[in-house]
């Protein structure tokens, strides 16, 4: 006799898949202090990440065999922690400055949509998905990640006990990098603190892994796609009128409706060398992520039938250069 299984189409989970470039190009993500500057910062910026974004062109072109590479370009601006200007003020200069030095940029995205997207708690739902690896031997004297918003790449030290009777106190131990080479790198990252109302506020680091999420085509919502492009609005084909707040601008503002899509199969950042720190704690982030396995099952088998290898591990699907100066 055969048991026949019934099950309710509805309740299959299923995954929207999403346009995928070969790569994400990122050509800046700067900060109130870059801001600030006016176009001659926003210039050198510029000026100092052309030619390896020329170098980047060049990677994926050889990579995809011969074949046109379908590459998007973005740029990502920080409204979370302060807002600075106007959209209709700063935009303008950006987009300006960029093509003075022979750039594009296809999308620009706001840093605060990497915490909230169209009403997504997209930062919340990554860290939901945390999975926090305890080392050999640790007794639960630290809290989890979920309670206290820190993320290890391995041992921390041990808390230090005090001595009892007929017991020693216990010797200082180093603390230990998981996967380390002889030689530990260990990196404790704090992925959010709370302002004075009690509200959690993101850290730079874990809202960069969101992003980093994001330009892979990792992050869904109840298996629908976070962070959709819009198009600007042009007439007549002048430049595009932007609003005059931060709240008003898309998460997500797709410039050229010609672009490649958003989200790829690889991503490449440029950036100043400060950021060398924080893109260390992404990694930590990513590596510790149970990302969405139909997405990544998508990505992973689209790019099979165009001959590309992904690597297996999220985190090397990213890559970055860092350039010396401000």
């Amino acid at each position: 006799m055969t048991e026949a299984v019934f099950r309710e189409t509805a309740a299959e989970p299923r995954t929207q898949s999403v346009p995928l470039a070969h790569l994400s190009l990122e050509l800046g993500h700067l900060y109130l202090e870059d801001l600030e500057g006016g176009p001659a910062r926003l210039r050198e910026h510029f000026q100092r990440v052309r030619p390896w974004a020329d170098a980047a062109r060049a990677d994926t072109a050889a990579r995809t065999a011969g074949r046109t590479p379908r590459i998007s370009t973005c740029f990502l601006i920080d409204d979370y922690f302060t807002r600075f200007s106007t959209p209709a003020d700063l935009l303008p200069m950006i987009l300006e400055e960029a093509g003075r030095a022979g750039l594009v940029i296809d999308y620009l995205a706001r840093e605060s949509a990497c915490a909230v997207a169209d009403k997504v708690p997209v930062a919340q739902a990554v860290a939901d998905r945390l999975v926090e690896s305890p080392p050999p031997g640790s007794y639960g004297a630290r809290p989890p990640v979920s309670q206290s918003g820190w993320l290890a790449n391995g041992q921390r030290t041990p808390v230090a006990r005090p001595a009892q009777a007929m017991r020693r106190a216990a010797p200082w131990q180093p603390p230990s990098e998981t996967a380390a080479r002889r030689h530990s790198v260990f990196v404790d990252v704090e992925l959010w603190d709370q302002d004075r109302d009690g509200n959690r506020v993101w850290s730079c680091a874990f809202l960069a892994a969101v992003w980093q999420l994001a330009r892979l085509g990792l992050l869904r919502n109840e298996g629908e796609p976070v962070l959709t492009a819009r198009d600007v609005t042009t007439r007549d084909g002048r430049p595009p009128e932007f609003p005059g707040a931060w709240d008003e601008l898309p998460p997500l503002l797709r410039l050229d409706p010609a672009a490649a899509p958003f989200s790829a199969y690889r991503t490449w950042s440029v950036l100043p060398s400060r950021f060398l720190s924080v893109e260390h704690a992404v990694r930590v982030v990513l590596d510790q992520t149970d990302v969405d396995a139909g997405a990544l099952r998508q990505a992973t088998e689209r790019a099979g039938r165009e001959g590309l290898s992904t690597p297996d591990s999220v985190a090397e699907r990213v890559s970055y250069v860092f350039y010396a100066g401000p």
